[in-house]
């Protein structure tokens, strides 16, 4: 699997041995194993599954969330998946069914992030649920659950991910001062419109 600092993950954006990543390689996707901690796991107790699930190698059972990470593959042009339950971005999660504009930032995930809708963790529900919410995305929050982000490598979706716990974390912080003032499309399509005269 592609080097991540497990022990940052883990105290940023996860609790004890939950959430998880995947790298995809062709036909094969590395995956993060089934509860070990973050801070014990090595390169040799990565799981390797092909694209339907099976083991090829690895001595432990890759994440219960396989499923979701390769429906995000075999649906997207992603090469690499980070799932977290970092606290903002759960309990988000539990209120809304979208996450407001409230910073340009979101452009970077492709816009206003939307809630996936709440399905056992693990199952082909759930994988459908993260796809209709990922459409036109790269990031999606999961109801009652926490978060999911996908890039072209995985530097790029670990950060997708941070941003999106950073704009959970922003939203918390705003509502709990009044009532936020979200961006109008207009207002981001002006960011998009600067953006490409002007690079950030």
């Amino acid at each position: 699997m592609a080097k991540i600092d497990f022990i940052s993950l883990s105290l940023a954006l996860v609790l004890g041995t939950a959430g998880n990543v995947s790298v995809r390689v062709g036909d094969l996707v590395a995956v993060s194993p089934s509860s070990v901690a973050y801070d014990a796991i090595t390169p040799a107790d990565v799981a390797v599954v092909d694209l339907d699930g099976h083991r090829v190698d690895g001595p432990h059972a890759p994440s219960s969330e396989t499923p979701m990470h390769l429906g995000v593959y075999t649906t997207t042009g992603a090469t690499a998946v980070v799932h977290h339950h970092g606290l903002h971005s759960a309990a988000v999660s539990t209120v809304l069914d979208e996450l407001p504009a409230l910073h340009y930032y979101v452009l970077q995930l492709g816009g206003p992030v939307r809630v996936a809708a709440y399905a056992t963790y693990g199952t082909p529900e759930l994988a459908r649920s993260v796809h209709a919410a990922l459409e036109g995305r790269t990031a999606a929050l999961m109801q009652n659950h926490g978060a999911v982000a996908y890039g072209d490598t995985l530097d790029q979706a670990y950060d997708r991910a941070r941003l999106l716990e950073w704009l959970c974390t922003l939203h918390v912080t705003a509502t709990g001062l009044g009532t936020p003032r979200a961006l109008t499309g207009e207002e981001l399509a002006a960011v998009a419109r600067r953006r490409t005269e002007v690079p950030a």
